[in-house]
């Protein structure tokens, strides 16, 4: 089982990855450079008044940021290199959710075929794809945002709660049940995600909405492509199985 489970993983993963990272090339990865055009000019500017409050110990700060010892800090190439990377990061993504439907799928002894991992790809897209972003939208470079940590814990508390609320919601008989699942979904939009204090951004807000919109279809491509893949794989890899067994 478990080789089976880490066999489809990987391979639904590669598969629903590389057709997503192309989709992504064009898609939200111009709009990332197109914000980081903005983004590197504004540094450009400020940079001069941060080294003369600095003193001549951070005039290095003209040139761009640079660590503790002095040097740049390390970041793929616009290019090849980006777009390898990239696409390394939405496979291992792409990974990490067929991980997640087929570990889902299994401890609700749900039966594992085309339609209902679909089914259950739409659930995980809104649980940690939509509901996450009702609250926090997808961000270009250059964009004001609160302390990474107070995100990250109302981002997993949202897609925990979210999750959870809709399998009761999807699996209980009872309405009251039901009527809680509902109420846990507004439980974290009612404590509110945190924002900055002063939220102005370096890019222009219709370049923002457009990523945003673009990002929340991509995942939620990523989702389904997952999910389909994992529905075809299954079955397959269970035949399979049961076949070696057999011999």
């Amino acid at each position: 089982m478990v080789t089976r489970v880490l066999t489809v993983s990987l391979l639904a993963g590669l598969l629903a990855g590389l057709l997503i990272s192309a989709l992504q090339h064009v898609t939200t990865t111009p709009l990332i450079l197109k914000a980081e055009t903005y983004e590197a000019a504004l540094r450009a500017q400020a940079a001069p008044m941060q080294a003369a409050f600095a003193g001549e110990a951070r005039l290095q700060l003209a040139h761009g940021p640079a660590d503790h010892a002095g040097e740049h800090e390390w970041k793929p190439r616009d290019g090849l290199q980006r777009t390898a990377f990239t696409s390394l990061v939405t496979i291992g993504t792409a990974i990490g959710f067929a991980a997640l439907l087929l570990a889902g799928m299994i401890a609700a002894d749900e039966r594992i075929d085309q339609r209902r991992a679909l089914a259950w790809a739409a659930c995980g897209f809104f649980a940690f794809g939509l509901a996450p972003a009702m609250g926090l939208a997808p961000e270009l470079p250059g964009a004001a945002a609160a302390e990474l940590q107070q995100r990250q814990l109302w981002w997993l508390l949202t897609a925990v709660v979210t999750a959870g609320a809709l399998f009761v919601f999807l699996r209980a008989e009872v309405s009251w049940a039901r009527a809680l699942a509902v109420l846990a979904l507004l439980v974290p939009h009612l404590i509110g995600a945190p924002h900055p204090a002063a939220p102005e951004s370096r890019v222009p807000a219709e370049i923002a909405a457009h990523f945003a919109a673009l990002s929340l279809a991509v995942q939620a491509a990523l989702w389904l492509a997952t999910g389909f893949a994992v529905g075809v794989l299954w079955p397959w890899a269970t035949r399979r199985s049961a076949a070696t067994a057999a011999a």
